[in-house]
């Protein structure tokens, strides 16, 4: 069983996973509250599937770009839970996270996550050579820099809001396509499925050695 655990935004999720069902997932707006609400609803998933810390195969964790408190306390708590039960952990980018779920799309994609003071995280994904992948690398920008950036049919995901997803379709003059709200949240269901992927090909992190992604302004 795998936990997956991101704080890497106000937007913060648990869930637990194996190869056969997504056991549990829970996504709530935690704003800055990440270290009151965490542990106590971690607690609360673990106690309702029956299963200890001790019953897990690895810990999957958004290692951001985000929040610095909030992927700190994700990075932290992974940390915690995995050193004194010997349990492996495997670090996910939050782009990553946001990008997978539309990896069927055949339109090039943009996932884009909040980064406070209406700035804005984006990386670019899509297929090449029958692989998807990371085109562009996560940078810090904002709405309409991104919407400046576009100039060729591209769809976006992750937090945008209703506002956002407004001004980039009008700038972009039908060029961009945003998901529907449903499908731009960040599920820790699909953190604990890359990290289930990694697992099986032996990409686990040192747990020495991880630590949180944080982009700063060039």
């Amino acid at each position: 069983m795998i936990l997956a655990i991101d704080t890497a935004t106000e937007f913060a999720g648990l869930a637990l996973y194996n190869q056969d069902t997504l056991w549990a997932e829970e996504i709530w707006r935690a704003a800055r509250n990440h270290t009151v609400e965490l542990m106590p609803r971690l607690r609360q998933m673990l106690e309702k599937a029956k299963l200890r810390v001790s019953d897990l195969e690895s810990i999957a964790v958004c290692i951001g770009p985000g929040s610095y408190t909030g992927v700190r306390i994700g990075v932290a708590t992974a940390k915690g839970l995995a050193l004194p039960h010997n349990l492996s952990v495997i670090g996910v980018n939050t782009l990553d996270i946001t990008a997978y779920p539309h990896r069927q799309q055949a339109l090039p994609l943009v996932a884009v996550a909040k980064a406070g003071r209406k700035r804005i995280l984006t990386a670019g994904y899509q297929w090449q050579k029958r692989r998807w992948t990371q085109s562009q690398a996560p940078q810090l920008t904002t709405i309409a820099e991104l919407a400046a950036q576009l100039t060729q049919p591209t769809l976006i995901a992750g937090e945008v809001n209703a506002e956002q997803a407004a001004f980039l379709r009008q700038e972009a003059k039908g060029k961009i396509s945003v998901v529907s709200p449903l499908h731009r949240v960040r599920r820790p269901g699909v953190l604990a499925e890359l990290g289930a992927i990694k697992l099986a090909n032996n990409e686990n992190d040192d747990l020495n050695s991880l630590s949180p992604i944080y982009l700063k302004e060039l």
